[in-house]
């Protein structure tokens, strides 16, 4: 039997002004769909430009997950903030650590 992983992540715009929190099964997938629908308005993310990854969490529960999401979301910016700092003091872009290469050079929304 497999074994699922679920993520919850953050991202931000290349400013660092604006925050977005999601849940995903396929992290990498996720970050890249972000990056093709920036600029577009019909997604707070797209809106905001918010691909740039700087924080995630992974689960084994799908229930977690979203549970961990919701919490977050509830928050304000100031305390998300402190969450992202601790593991990511500076606020670095991940999305390199995670998708090689980036930007992807192909890519592809699974929408």
């Amino acid at each position: 039997m497999r074994t699922r992983e679920y993520f919850i992540y953050i991202t931000t715009n290349p400013s660092k002004t604006v925050f977005y929190t999601g849940v995903t099964n396929d992290l990498g997938q996720r970050v890249i769909e972000h990056y093709l629908n920036r600029g577009k308005r019909k997604t707070f993310a797209g809106k905001y430009y918010c691909y740039e990854l700087v924080h995630w969490e992974s689960f084994k529960y799908i229930r977690d997950a979203i549970a961990r999401e919701k919490e977050i979301k509830g928050w304000s910016r100031n305390k998300k903030l402190v969450l992202i700092k601790a593991e990511n003091p500076v606020l670095d872009f991940l999305n390199a650590s995670i998708i090689d290469p980036w930007p992807p050079k192909e890519a592809y929304s699974r929408g």
